[in-house]
């Protein structure tokens, strides 16, 4: 069979190094689309051999990282503008997120890319007041507006972040819970990885021109978590706060000067609505099989993270 190339946009961050892995796990060919000032070890130790220079706020590279031969059978698009790198520096995080994902999916069309799978954000079109999660939404829109055949996975909460303080804490016991009591799709994001790949590898054209909202079973909250940590453990784990509650009360008198915290805080000001929830898990079960209980997908990070 011959090797079909997938390019992964935002390969070097924290999800798009485990999206690379599962797609070489399927045999493909990952070309890494990666900025100049990015970083190519973790990829490289890999196995990544092929990468391709571009951003997100430069059209005419997207064009030309596109257009690289041999032709890639999909692109993977999961780089996000709202970033630690985009911070470090000093990209356009808005610019990014829209003008350059619009640019991004210009560039695909135009170099006639079968398949383009959108890493977005679950329930994304409810959440007008917060911009990045918005702005994938507007992202999927264009991509239908254009025609572009593609498939949007929209993720839940993720088990685990790009710094991942969760093992720490909870070998101490303790699951950070960063909103208590409001129950959440959760994700882990090597599951995510997982069915991107099948989506760009594998799944019917069929299955394209849909968005996927991706999550376990049920919603879980704080304490649904950490219960199926003690259980998986077999010794206490606990579900407490991540934040004092008097840093809500200090972060809206500072956020006018702090712009990335503003995002934040209107984030967790989002999420306490409780419209963090799958309101159709049927597309999942039909692309990708059961949905994970919230128990399985806490034993699979337990053993991949040495908790186990």
């Amino acid at each position: 069979m011959e090797t079909r190339t997938v390019t992964v946009v935002g390969a070097s961050g924290t999800l798009g190094a485990d999206i690379v892995k599962a797609l070489l796990e399927k045999g493909a060919r990952v070309r890494a689309m990666v900025r100049a000032t990015s970083s190519r070890t973790k990829l490289e130790s890999l196995g990544v051999t092929d990468f391709v220079v571009a951003d997100l706020n430069d059209p005419a590279s997207l064009q030309r990282a596109m257009a690289a031969e041999p032709r890639a059978a999909a692109v993977v698009a999961s780089a996000a503008g709202f970033s630690a790198h985009s911070a470090r520096t000093k990209g356009d995080n808005s610019r990014a997120d829209t003008e350059g994902y619009r640019s991004l999916v210009d560039a695909a069309r135009d170099a006639g890319v079968p398949r383009f799978v959108l890493i977005s954000i679950l329930e994304c079109d409810k959440a007008s007041q917060v911009p990045h999660f918005y702005q994938k939404f507007e992202t999927e829109k264009y991509l239908a507006e254009k025609r572009q055949p593609y498939l949007s996975l929209r993720a839940g909460a993720f088990l685990d972040r790009a710094r991942d303080i969760v093992p720490e804490r909870i070998r101490k016991g303790v699951f950070p819970d960063i909103v208590p009591g409001v129950p959440m799709a959760l994700v882990y994001s090597r599951d995510l990885a997982r069915y991107t790949a099948q989506a760009a590898l594998e799944l019917p054209a069929s299955a394209l021109n849909q968005s996927v909202d991706i999550g376990c079973d049920v919603p879980a909250t704080g304490a649904m978590v950490a219960a199926a940590f003690t259980r998986v453990l077999g010794r206490p784990v606990v579900a407490k706060p991540a934040f004092p509650r008097l840093l809500f009360t200090v972060l809206p008198l500072v956020t006018p000067f702090l712009p990335r915290l503003r995002d934040s805080l209107a984030v967790v000001a989002w999420l306490r609505k409780g419209g963090y929830v799958s309101s159709d898990p049927q597309k999942q079960r039909e692309l990708f099989g059961d949905l994970p209980t919230v128990e399985e997908t806490v034993a699979r990070y337990c053993r991949d993270k040495g908790l186990v």
